[in-house]
């Protein structure tokens, strides 16, 4: 996924073909991280040997359950993308690659559970309208002229008034609370799309042209961030449409 032969032979590159070079790097990688993510997710929900490690089955009461290797493989998850986060700029180009696609396809075993309890129908048709909602707001980060720096520390608030209430509501198990955690999630993946977008073009702007190794770590970080916005928006969509099986 090298797109950038000319930037790094001419110094007659524009500043658009730099941006617009980056983000098809960014949206390149994160779509090959969501087609791993739903290979995995479909192979381990058809592989009843695969579909052991990640789900299990209360015999007394038949309800589906997730196993302790669950919970193992999200931590791993958030770990990879602190990892990521804090060595992306000294990090070898190549393993950014690895890890961010090694996440994408940890996220598909983890992921596998939470699509089964819904219909194929709703978790396909929850994704095409995720990827118009997704796509819609991208384009806005893209092109609009409004600086959305001030979004920041709001929607990281609401991001974090999210996951404190979801926590909260494992205990709790309101359905009320349940679909207003959803409502707003949705609203803040939304803007976080934007947001992240907009933040991402100004960074193919500042990228270094010469510096091949610099540009893959920045789509890689720019991938795992759209990825973790789309794939949230995804799971709050599936959560308000979603049909259970």
């Amino acid at each position: 996924m090298n797109q950038y032969p000319s930037m790094q032979t001419s110094g007659q590159v524009s500043k658009a073909e730099v941006v617009n070079a980056f983000m098809r790097g960014v949206y390149g990688w994160m779509s090959a991280g969501l087609a791993l993510t739903a290979v995995v997710a479909y192979m381990t929900a058809n592989t009843p040997a695969l579909r052991e490690l990640v789900i299990s089955i209360d015999p007394a009461s038949g309800m589906m359950g997730i196993t302790s290797l669950v919970w193992v493989l999200f931590i791993a998850e958030i770990g990879i993308v602190f990892y990521l986060s804090a060595r992306i700029s000294s990090m070898n180009a190549s393993t950014a690659t690895g890890l961010f696609m090694l996440y994408s396809g940890l996220n598909g075993l983890t992921l596998t559970p939470i699509l089964l309890a819904y219909t194929a129908e709703s978790v396909a048709s929850t994704f095409f309208v995720s990827a118009g909602m997704f796509g819609a707001m991208s384009i806005y980060g893209l092109v609009t002229k409004k600086d959305l720096t001030s979004w920041g520390s709001l929607l990281f608030m609401g991001l974090i008034g999210i996951i404190i209430a979801s926590v909260v509501n494992i205990f709790l198990q309101s359905s009320a609370m349940h679909f207003a955690i959803s409502c707003i999630g949705v609203i803040i993946f939304l803007g976080l799309t934007a947001y992240d977008t907009q933040k991402l073009k100004t960074m193919g702007e500042m990228v270094p042209q010469n510096d091949s190794a610099a540009i893959r770590r920045g789509t890689i970080m720019g991938a795992l961030t759209l990825y973790l916005d789309f794939i949230n928006l995804f799971i709050m969509l599936l959560r308000l449409m979603g049909n259970r099986d």
